[in-house]
C-alpha cells in the first residue's frame, strides 16, 4: 500500500503545472494591460442646463475646452448647475466620468493566485524529495 508521501508527489506535480501554466501568462497579460492603459486625469468642470438635458464643460490638460451633453439619468444626484470634478481619459478625451475610474484587476489577481499555487506546489514537491 502506498504511503501518503507517494500519493502527494503526483498531486503536487499536477498542481504545479495547473498553477504555472495559466498563472504566468495571466501575469504577463495583466502587465500588458497595465502598460497599455491610458492615464485618467481630474479637472474642475461645470454643469450647466441645456434644455431638458444637462451639459458638462471642462478644460483638459492641453487647455482645450470640452463640452458634452449628459442624459438626465447621468446627472441624478448632482446639482443642476455648479462645479463638479470631471475625470477624463488623457488619451481619449471623449471618455469621461463624474466619478473616479475603476480599473479591473481580475486578470492580475487570478494570475497571482495561480502562480502562487504553482510556487507552493513546487516547494511542497521539493520538501517531499527531501523526505
Amino acid at each position: 500500500m502506498a504511503g501518503s508521501v507517494d500519493v502527494l508527489g503526483p498531486i503536487l506535480e499536477m498542481m504545479t503545472w495547473v498553477g504555472f501554466v495559466p498563472g504566468v501568462p495571466l501575469l504577463v497579460w495583466a502587465w500588458v494591460i497595465a502598460k497599455r492603459r491610458c492615464v485618467w486625469a481630474a479637472a474642475d468642470g461645470e454643469l450647466f442646463q441645456a434644455g431638458r438635458y444637462a451639459g458638462l464643460r471642462w478644460t483638459d490638460q492641453e487647455d482645450v475646452q470640452r463640452q458634452v451633453l449628459l442624459s438626465p439619468a447621468a446627472v441624478e444626484g448632482c446639482p443642476v448647475a455648479g462645479a463638479v470634478t470631471v475625470h477624463y481619459d488623457v488619451c481619449h478625451s471623449s471618455r469621461y466620468s463624474l466619478g473616479p475610474p475603476r480599473h479591473d484587476h481580475t486578470v492580475l489577481i487570478l494570475g497571482w493566485i495561480l502562480t502562487s499555487v504553482g510556487i507552493l506546489s513546487t516547494l511542497g514537491g521539493l520538501v517531499l524529495l527531501v523526505l
